[in-house]
């Protein structure tokens, strides 16, 4: 059995292996940092978009209409998927706010029982919670977008320049934001 400390060490080789070098390999394949930033970012916002089960068709219509990576973006999209349901009531709640709507007692567990007992039941019940929570995210997509994608691809651009083949051998190649 692994320690705590070999624990922590494989799971950083998981992510590495799994999502740091994958995404650093985008980069050295001419991939700009900008549309590997683009990527993840709507991976991240549209895979906690509060219907389940809608988040993978999302993210693939907005890798072919933005022209993105598909696989990036879907690795996102699974990766996020714990948060979709740690959000999902979250955003039900605050859209009854912004409707000023009698909350509904309901439960992420209540609902995932009601989705397995009968699907079209669950849409049928939740239809207006649903409506509430979409409303949610899409006040607050936009903005999460556009903060992820900004860190994001600075983050990117300044790692694009650390991996690029040095010149002279003198040290990482400079990029100009002008």
């Amino acid at each position: 059995m692994a320690s705590g400390g070999e624990a922590s060490i494989m799971k950083r080789g998981f992510i590495h292996r799994r999502v740091v070098a994958p995404i650093l390999a985008l980069l050295t394949q001419g991939v700009t940092p900008e549309k590997i930033a683009l990527s993840l970012a709507l991976g991240i916002v549209l895979g906690v978009f509060p219907v389940l089960g809608s988040t993978t068709v999302l993210c693939a219509v907005a890798a072919l209409v933005f022209g993105l990576n598909l696989p990036a973006i879907q690795l996102v999209n699974y990766l996020i998927y714990p948060l979709q349901l740690i959000l999902l009531i979250p955003f039900v709640r605050m859209g009854e706010k912004l409707f000023r709507a009698a909350p509904l007692p309901l439960s992420l567990t209540q609902i995932i029982r009601m989705i397995r007992a009968d699907a079209w039941h669950a849409v049928s019940t939740l239809w207006l919670a649903e409506v509430h929570a979409i409303s949610a995210w899409l006040l607050i997509g936009s903005p999460a977008i556009l903060l992820i994608y900004f860190l994001l691809s600075r983050a990117l651009r300044q790692a694009a320049a650390y991996s690029r083949p040095r010149p002279n051998g003198a040290g990482p190649v400079q990029i100009s934001h002008t």
